[in-house]
């Protein structure tokens, strides 16, 4: 067999035309999985001289000339002159080029594999670092959040549910939640590369093994797996896994942009970022867009297509492997490639970022965020929650009759007049405490801020003993 000839191509009576051959070559796109190739083919050599099918000799052979072929390609990138479109993908490239250098040992690399193993045996390489890419990338993201929830741990916001004003808190704190919302995509990847240890597919032929005698080889993070044959050559469960967590990813990153391009409104104004992560317009001068968060969000879909991409190649495949499994390397490659792209934006975004003290501040007083908190005053001189619900709406409705914008705006007597009505709508039997100038402390923003207790919360102790939590995760 020539070395520009396919592997098969003693069975096939007709050459491959140039129409099919480009049709089925995955180079253009697998080349990238080369030091994994590398990496499996080394450890295939080794276990067939352990087990007496090659000598050392020949696995010393191999072995440098595998070396020699990864430093050249490390060189040249996807120039490598070994890449040949005839010999469709990266696996008959380098095995092709290495029996063109060493001679006859090359030839019996192969022995006992076939490229269903080797191609997914180098995925699962490429998966196990992809995996902690993605990882170091997250966090990187955490820390840049981390430093603006430490930089911004005194600037009072208010939180939005339905987008509506709701409770007042510190601005850090919604900073973290981005960070916990990561942190848990870090955890689904770690799951993920625990996953893939265990299915390992080198030794495992083209679906039902080998009658030669070939020791599974464990490589590092891999055990020595021994479960189904068929099943570790046809299962992407490990990609698909990936893939999830990429989508995750992708979402939470979305959902953080896209409220960020809110902020960043004239109407809002509540974040700044530096001008070198915004465009303006061609038309209008004074525009400043925020087209890199605008993006993500956007790339958000391109990852939820690749998801689903993937999962609908695999629903209708048979057992064992299939043709078609050659387009999940173009599918997940391009999601990895687009999250590590929109991660290591994320990074230098939220780096350059800060809270606008000046535009928040002024507006704290706009949609009573302290209501809930004199809600739960009430709660503390005994009145029942749902009493002091009704009290409380019944105060901000006064206040929006009477022109004024806050609850501190009421005089004792007023919050006094509403809750004694209250009373009188009661049972004619329940007595409710009044208040007196201690109430004001619970009122205002600020003050809100500082009253919170309960694990978690976005302000006071707890939110200063999540910032310590996180410094230490962190190892800052």
């Amino acid at each position: 067999m020539s070395n520009s000839e396919k592997s098969w191509q003693a069975r096939i009576s007709e050459a491959t035309d140039a129409i099919a051959q480009q049709f089925v070559e995955s180079m253009s796109y697998d080349w990238r999985l080369y030091k994994v190739d590398v990496a499996g083919s080394i450890a295939h050599a080794t276990m067939l001289a352990k087990v007496g099918l090659i000598t050392d000799s020949d696995r010393d052979a191999i072995v440098k000339g595998l070396q020699e072929i990864e430093a050249e390609i490390d060189r040249d990138g996807p120039k490598w002159a070994g890449f040949k479109p005839e010999l469709e993908d990266i696996h008959m490239c380098v095995e092709s080029a290495l029996t063109e250098r060493i001679g006859e040992p090359g030839r019996k690399l192969h022995t006992g594999r076939s490229r269903n193993d080797q191609v997914a045996t180098d995925l699962a390489l490429w998966l196990n670092e992809s995996c902690e890419s993605i990882r170091v990338k997250i966090n990187d993201v955490c820390k840049a959040f981390y430093l603006l929830a430490d930089r911004s741990r005194d600037i009072v916001m208010p939180s939005f549910t339905h987008l509506q004003r709701a409770q007042p808190i510190a601005a850090g704190a919604e900073a973290l939640t981005w960070a916990q919302m990561l942190a848990g995509d870090m955890e689904q990847l770690s799951w993920v590369r625990d996953f893939i240890r265990d299915q390992l597919p080198l030794g495992a032929g083209a679906i039902a093994g080998s009658s030669l005698p070939i020791d599974l080889v464990a490589l590092d993070h891999f055990t020595n797996n021994r479960d189904s044959s068929i099943n570790r050559t046809a299962s992407r469960d490990g990609l698909a896994w990936f893939m999830f967590g990429l989508s995750m990813t992708s979402m939470h990153l979305s959902r953080w942009a896209e409220q960020w391009i809110i902020y960043m409104t004239t109407e809002f104004g509540f974040i700044k970022i530096a001008d070198r992560y915004t465009t303006s317009s061609s038309m209008m001068p004074q525009k400043r867009n925020p087209d890199m968060l605008e993006l993500i969000r956007g790339r958000c879909g391109n990852v939820y297509g690749d998801l689903f991409a993937l999962m609908t190649i695999l629903k209708g495949l048979p057992i064992g492997y299939n043709r078609d499994l050659q387009e999940d390397k173009r599918i997940v490659f391009r999601a990895y490639d687009t999250v590590s792209q929109c991660l290591t934006m994320a990074a230098a975004i939220v780096n350059s970022a800060s809270f606008d003290k000046e535009r928040i501040e002024p507006t704290l007083d706009k949609g009573f965020l302290d209501a809930t908190s004199l809600a739960e005053y009430l709660v503390t001189k005994g009145i029942p929650f749902r009493t002091a619900h009704h009290i409380v709406g019944t105060l901000v409705a006064r206040c929006e009759r009477e022109g004024k914008h806050a609850l501190k705006q009421l005089s004792v007597e007023a919050f006094n007049e509403v809750i004694a009505e209250t009373e009188r709508r009661g049972d004619g039997k329940t007595k409710l405490p009044r208040v007196d100038q201690d109430v004001y402390s619970c009122l205002g923003a600020h003050n809100v801020v500082k009253r919170y207790r309960s694990a978690g919360a976005a302000g006071g102790k707890p939110f200063e003993e999540q910032l310590k939590a996180w410094k230490e995760r962190l190892g800052l």
